[in-house]
């Protein structure tokens, strides 16, 4: 079961009974999403490939409001994008509308989403011209894939409460999908994660976090 809860800077996210633990930060939901996701990674895809389709990988689509920012920052600024995100535990589509999220991105958008949000799930839409999506019913350990990706999204529940999500192994399996280049982008910041960006040939960035958290991660893949 998940709960509707309203986070410091006013937008909501959800408690998953499940796991224990919300899908954003209780400090702000909006605003974390922003300043990981958008301004540490997609911004920086953006800087370093630009004039061309940004291939994004998301770990955990959850509340579908990475995507949401991530289409309404691509259509303002006539950006190609081909979004693939995994999730294992799909919401509801009564779900996603209860959290609000129409009001931070373009009508268009929102419907969007919402109103294939059952299609996502056997192929790739649409959502505007030069803006592809789909979400891979999957755990992260059994997606396979041929294609590479130029940024991937972090964004599984921490290693408190989803520990298999953060191991060497599953770490090592994710990068293998992104290209010389690509960028590797998330709110956490251990030592443990940082050396397994190491071994997989990544350079690290420590960057400052977003309200209430001192640091956050980007890296990227060097070969």
């Amino acid at each position: 079961m998940n709960i509707i809860t309203q986070t410091a800077d006013g937008s909501n996210t959800l408690f998953n009974e499940d796991i224990g633990e919300h899908y954003h930060s209780k400090h702000g939901a909006l605003q974390e999403s922003k300043h990981v996701f958008i301004d540490a990674g997609l911004k920086h895809a953006v800087h370093l490939f630009p004039d061309q389709e940004i291939k994004v990988l998301e770990v955990g689509f959850g509340t579908g409001l990475n995507f949401l920012l991530t289409a309404a920052y691509c259509a303002e600024h006539d950006i190609a994008y081909n979004y693939t995100s995994l999730e294992a535990y799909p919401l509801k589509n009564e779900e996603l509308e209860s959290t609000g999220y129409e009001h931070y991105v373009p009508k268009v958008i929102w419907e969007a989403m919402v109103n294939n949000y059952g299609k996502v799930f056997l192929q790739s839409v649409s959502i505007a011209e030069k803006q592809q999506f789909r979400i891979v019913h999957t755990h992260l350990h059994r997606y396979e894939a041929s294609q590479q990706f130029d940024l991937i999204y972090y964004d599984a529940f921490s290693v408190q409460h989803q520990p298999e999500m953060w191991t060497d192994e599953i770490i090592a399996h994710t990068c293998q999908f992104l290209k010389p280049g690509g960028i590797f982008v998330t709110y956490a910041i251990t030592g443990k994660l940082k050396r397994a960006l190491k071994s997989n040939g990544f350079a690290i960035e420590k960057l400052p976090g977003a309200p209430g958290k001192r640091e956050m991660l980007r890296a990227v893949k060097l070969s």
